[in-house]
């Protein structure tokens, strides 16, 4: 007679591989001070923070790459007015596998990770 052990599979989640938010700015900073905010940080992206401190989304430098030129008019436009990644975020719960998949559907290199009420706590990086 042979006994065999089962030992539960475990499911490796975007939870156990999230680190923890990084630089974070209000939707209403404007765009000349969100682009020195990574220039001197040398960071890739910002998370963005709506009003009631829920997650908007994540800017990176690719989307501010149109405001180079630094006129006026980017003195007078808010974040929140940018087009950059939004919702859907990404879960603590939901399976690391099926979150890739998302951001290499999505063509996203760092994913948002928030809690139940919206509001971040974590990066996923691949």
């Amino acid at each position: 007679m042979t006994i065999t052990l089962e030992y539960p599979t475990t499911t490796t989640t975007v939870g156990d591989l999230m680190n923890p938010p990084e630089l974070q700015i209000s939707d209403d900073v404007m765009v000349d001070m969100a682009m020195d905010i990574l220039q001197s940080s040398g960071a890739d992206h910002l998370l963005v923070r709506a009003e009631d401190g829920r997650c908007a989304g994540l800017l990176t430098r690719l989307h501010l790459a149109p405001f180079q030129a630094r006129s006026w008019y980017i003195e007078r436009t808010p974040v929140r007015d940018v087009v950059f990644d939004r919702a859907p975020f990404a879960t603590t719960v939901m399976p690391a596998a099926t979150a890739a998949a998302t951001m290499r559907a999505r063509g996203l290199d760092t994913w948002p990770v928030v809690d139940h009420d919206g509001h971040v706590i974590g990066l996923l990086s691949f």
